[in-house]
């Protein structure tokens, strides 16, 4: 049995980057199928579209998205504007879907379940390479496909509140009282957090974006609190490069958070984990602890999990996958990302021979290659695309010709204890 040629590139997710893939198989005249499980293209930025990116649109748009939105009469924003995610949504990745080169390859609402090789479990070695892929939907459908490239993210699988990697206890009962990163403090969620007190636990970005609105709503509403919980001893790689920052909303997110934390507006408590939820008369107490054993008891009406993303590797149960054990990335891969050396603007360049794995054919790409590691920024998930489809179209000198410009952050690597937070975009 050998692969058709006739048989599509699986794209999963119609995300920025699974949407860049696409445009890329269609520049190489290869057939593809984007599995989306939203109703819409971008659905899970749609999640947070209120939310302002640090990455101006120039690192936004993805050449070959360009390329194909430029032919079609497209009107390009500001390139040095910050959109939302709202922003990124309508005016760049809605209307690339919407092209006639992509629109009909796209599928929405479709949840892909399983992916084998077509009448080969994963013990099966002989004739592997040459036989395609099985990708089980959740309605029963199979799909056939010569190829997968996995773009779906890793939103839907957040990091537990727990510092040891489990549930905290009580964490798992605790539901009424938690909410997901990047809540709507200013907008549709309000109600929740007006007039309340709300603990944020995690030290990147996403926790950052949620304090400054915690800080902003309390000016406007009295008796709302915010207090900030981290794992590191101390938040300066929270705080980020400041002025060293090559992208300046990055610098200022830090600078203005230190400034509400200077000031008292935000009370800070570092080298904390969480190791206990109970709720107690309509609050919820959260027990956080510290390293030496001693034990603080903060009361408080929300707990927003900032933590992080972990992706999700259940679905390729079936495929020969060479996981790293820390980051959960290829091997290959997770040294350049690790957030205990690198920060998102140090990453080296990497394509597809530091996305493959044992099973031919298969590449995770964007925030999911990266495993655990908070260290992704859509431009490399737009490198990683151009050369993972070059090398499937068998143009392995454009697919090893791999650069990555990204905006310094001014920030330095740190310990680990410091790394519990990074980068997004």
């Amino acid at each position: 049995m050998s692969v058709p040629n006739e048989l599509p590139v699986a794209v999963i997710g119609a995300g920025p980057v699974g949407l860049a893939a696409a445009a890329h198989l269609h520049e190489r005249g290869l057939p593809f199928v984007v599995l989306e499980a939203g109703d819409t293209a971008g659905a899970a930025i749609r999640e947070w579209g209120h939310v302002r990116l640090f990455s101006p649109w120039r690192y936004d748009i993805d050449p070959a998205a360009r390329r194909l939105l430029d032919d079609a009469g497209w009107v390009a924003p500001d390139l040095d504007a910050l959109p939302t995610g709202t922003d990124l949504v309508a005016g760049y990745l809605q209307p690339l879907a919407d092209l006639p080169a992509l629109k009909p390859h796209l599928r929405y609402g479709v949840w892909v379940e399983a992916m084998s090789r077509l009448n080969l479990d994963r013990l099966r070695t002989a004739g592997r390479e040459r036989t395609p892929f099985l990708i089980r939907l959740d309605g029963g459908e199979e799909i056939l496909a010569r190829a997968v490239i996995d773009a779906s993210g890793t939103w839907r699988t957040p990091n537990v509140l727990g510092a040891s990697g489990l549930p905290a206890h009580g964490e798992r009962t605790a539901g009424p009282f938690l909410e997901r990163a990047l809540p709507d403090v200013l907008g549709a969620d309000r109600d929740r957090f007006a007039g309340r007190h709300t603990l944020v636990v995690g030290a990147g970005h996403s926790a950052a974006n949620t304090l400054l609105s915690l800080a902003e709503l309390a000016a406007d509403a009295p008796g709302t609190r915010a207090t900030w919980a981290i794992r590191g001893a101390s938040p300066a790689r929270a705080y980020g490069g400041g002025d060293a920052d090559a992208l300046p909303a990055r610098g200022a997110l830090g600078s203005r958070l230190r400034e509400h934390v200077d000031a008292g507006r935000i009370r800070l408590l570092t080298g904390c984990s969480v190791s206990a939820l109970a709720p107690t008369g309509g609050r919820i107490a959260v027990t956080v602890g510290d390293d030496d054993g001693a034990h603080e008891q903060v009361e408080v009406d929300r707990v927003v999990g900032a933590t992080g993303f972990r992706p999700d590797h259940s679905i390729t149960a079936e495929l020969r996958l060479d996981l790293d054990p820390v980051m959960g990335a290829t091997r290959a891969l997770a040294p350049l990302i690790d957030p205990n050396e690198h920060s998102c603007g140090t990453v080296p360049p990497h394509g597809v021979d530091e996305l493959t794995h044992p099973e031919a054919g298969y590449h995770a790409v964007g925030v999911k290659s990266y495993g655990r590691a908070p260290t992704f920024l859509m431009a490399t998930g737009y490198e990683q695309v151009r050369s993972v489809v070059a090398a499937l179209a068998g143009d392995w000198e454009a697919a090893r010709e791999v650069r990555l410009d990204l905006p310094e952050t001014g920030v330095c690597a740190s310990s680990p204890a410091d790394s519990d937070g990074c980068c997004g975009s």
